[in-house]
């Protein structure tokens, strides 16, 4: 059993972890609401080290991250659990399962994963991903400590729901984010996830405040967080807050889990992306097949950089330091 960082304990057996906002108060044999953390006799172990659910190579692009290493892989690493409970969850198999609850995984460890990610083909890192990353924020740390020192590139996307010093201890080695966004509501995240909004816009600024990359998603549910009034004051926010270069991605939402909502129009979607261009220099179309709104553009003079089909990713027009080949400026994309 591996021991969980990030807890303390108390004179009566129980224990508070510090990983999550949650700060789950356990007694003996209590798990946390991350299903994979556990109070064992007053020390707090994780369920989810030395092991994956599920492992394999994706086009970067599938994270989705537009402006890191396009047209390149990485390996993809994931386990179960999660600290928010979303109605619409697209990987709630794993998500929603407890480590203690699950058959399926594979004993692996760290050292492993890093020599997997060395030899695999157009491989740039390890991204942690599938589930909620942070829940199996042991492995994930010593994993990324072990890839950073191998020269690898380490991606985390999750759901943003951490409390600040964890994320602190964890920012030195993780060169990238893709952080879900899922509405500008408290009352959507109370209602929909569980959990509450203020914790994922401050990670958000922490995160922009760091050297790491930032792009965010959000998944556009019909009804649910596509009123265009809420919908500009988050590009307002991620605008003003985290800078108008930040990648933005509009994901069309599907029914999945314990949500049936039908699907997306993808009228709504379009008329999101017109308002969201107005705030924000990079906009991208997700789930939906749309050359137009799936390519990079210069933002000085418009010009196509990096045209994308699916996960058909060309450079079109960035020189080596990514900047536009036609006027010079800078594109925010690490090639």
């Amino acid at each position: 059993m591996q021991e969980a960082l990030f807890y303390s304990k108390s004179t009566n057996g129980q224990i508070k972890c510090g990983l999550c906002p949650w700060n789950c108060i356990l007694t003996d044999g209590q798990t946390g609401i991350c299903k994979v953390r556990t109070n064992h006799g007053g020390t707090l172990i994780t369920g989810v080290y030395d092991k994956v659910a599920a492992l394999g190579s994706d086009p970067i692009e599938k994270k989705p991250l537009y402006h890191f290493h396009p047209g390149k892989n990485i390996l993809s690493i994931g386990e179960v659990g999660c600290n928010l409970q979303c109605s619409f969850c697209q990987n709630h198999r794993i998500s929603q399962c407890k480590a203690s609850e699950f058959s399926g995984f594979h004993n692996i460890s760290a050292k492993k994963i890093v020599t997997e990610a060395l030899k695999t083909w157009n491989n740039i890192g390890i991204a942690y991903t599938y589930n909620e990353p942070f829940t199996f924020y042991e492995f994930l740390l010593d994993t990324a400590e072990l890839a950073h020192s191998k020269g690898l590139k380490n991606v985390v996307v999750s759901n943003g729901y951490i409390n600040k010093e964890p994320l602190q201890k964890l920012l030195p080695f993780i060169n990238a984010f893709n952080i879900d966004l899922k509405a500008f509501s408290n009352d959507f995240y109370k209602k929909y996830t569980k959990g509450k909004l203020q914790p994922v816009l401050d990670t958000l600024k922490q995160i922009a405040k760091s050297q790491a990359h930032l792009e965010i998603t959000t998944l556009v549910i019909p009804g649910l967080n596509d009123e265009i009034s809420e919908f500009e004051k988050m590009i307002n926010w991620i605008a003003t807050k985290l800078g108008e270069n930040v990648p933005f991605h509009l994901s069309r939402y599907y029914p999945q889990y314990k949500l049936k909502a039908p699907a997306t129009p993808i009228e709504t979607l379009t008329e999101l992306y017109d308002l969201a261009k107005q705030k924000l220099q990079h906009v991208y179309l997700g789930n939906v097949s749309d050359e137009k709104r799936s390519t990079t553009y210069c933002a000085n003079c418009n010009t196509p950089l990096i045209s994308r089909n699916h996960y058909q990713t060309e450079i079109v027009a960035l020189d080596a330091e990514g900047n536009c080949k036609k006027c010079g400026s800078t594109a925010t994309v690490i090639i």
